[in-house]
């Protein structure tokens, strides 16, 4: 009998086959490959996909809808001095605590406050700021915060859309030094540092103990078009007007906020400015920012209606 191994049959049945030329084999083998590398693309697109509807809402969440930009500017010096009321005449002002340029004096101009240094955050930012003195008794108080912000707001969105940089420059004095009342000075007010509990008032507030005194001042937005200061120096300004810019006053520019924060509370019998009560606070201001700087920070954040930081980016 003859018997036939398992080897014997393997090689018989691989016999009985008709083997494939060798360039089917190459085919059949590129196929493979591509299917494999749309399966592989697939995957890659579709995980690309999730990273991005992940990403993107997120990155839109993160944009506030608030035309503003800022300056921290700390305090500097103090000098009995006012460069835009009384040009060249030193010590002929009551004492003032200036912020952002330190070389702010009775005879400073454009020119030298160019060359000078700054407080400020962004250090770009020369312009320099001032305001009357605050006494607690007979000792000064400066500030220890400092933030001038630059807002679209108090203006239609239409309107913020088309709001021009503050041209180099130009000089703004906003509040009331003269006031004999609250009312006075409808612009400057008072309040405690996160206690909205206090009424904010045009005076000075009582803050609870911890807490620190508030004053917020807002410069007028809307310009002339023309002139950089004026006689009294605020002709050449003018608030809005129902949401717009008066026609006498066509050119609408940032609104400034001046935010300083006293390490004061409790009683304010004792507190006076260096002008006189809490309501005669006013503030000066003499724009030294450089025109592509300010004109950047105008376009990508008031115009565009977007929150920036220091650096002009949200």
């Amino acid at each position: 009998m003859l018997f036939r191994t398992r080897s014997d049959r393997r090689t018989t049945e691989h016999r009985g086959r008709r083997a494939l030329p060798p360039w089917r084999y190459r085919i059949a083998g590129l196929a493979a490959a591509a299917l494999a590398l749309s399966f592989v693309q697939a995957e890659v697109g579709s995980a690309a996909a999730d990273r991005s509807a992940e990403v993107a809402p997120k990155a839109a969440a993160d944009v506030v809808r608030v035309a503003e930009f800022l300056a921290e500017c700390p305090y500097t010096h103090r000098a009995p001095d006012d460069p835009i009321v009384l040009p060249n005449l030193p010590g002929a002002s009551h004492m003032h605590s200036f912020f952002g340029n330190d070389s702010t004096d009775a005879h400073s101009d454009l020119a030298s406050l160019e060359k000078a240094g700054t407080s400020c955050a962004p250090a770009t930012d020369l312009s320099s700021y001032w305001v009357p003195t605050l006494y607690d008794g007979d000792k000064p108080v400066e500030p220890t915060g400092t933030t001038f912000y630059y807002l679209g707001e108090g203006v239609r969105d239409d309107i913020i859309r088309t709001i021009q940089p503050f041209p180099r420059g130009l000089r703004i004095v906003a509040g009331n030094a003269k006031a004999a009342r609250p009312d006075d000075n409808r612009i400057a007010r008072w309040s405690c540092l996160h206690h909205g509990e206090v009424n904010p008032s045009h005076d000075f507030v009582n803050c609870p103990a911890g807490s620190m005194l508030e004053s917020y001042l807002d410069f007028p937005q809307c310009w002339n078009g023309t002139d950089l200061d004026s006689a009294d120096h605020k002709s050449h300004m003018a608030y809005p007007v129902g949401g717009a810019c008066p026609s006498t006053h066509p050119v609408p520019v940032p609104k400034l906020r001046q935010v300083l924060r006293y390490p004061v509370n409790g009683d304010p019998a004792r507190l006076r400015l260096a002008s006189g009560r809490g309501y005669t606070m006013h503030g000066d201001f003499f724009n030294v920012w450089p025109e592509a700087d300010m004109a950047q920070r105008v376009r990508d954040c008031i115009n565009a209606i977007i929150k920036c930081g220091a650096d002009g980016t949200p």
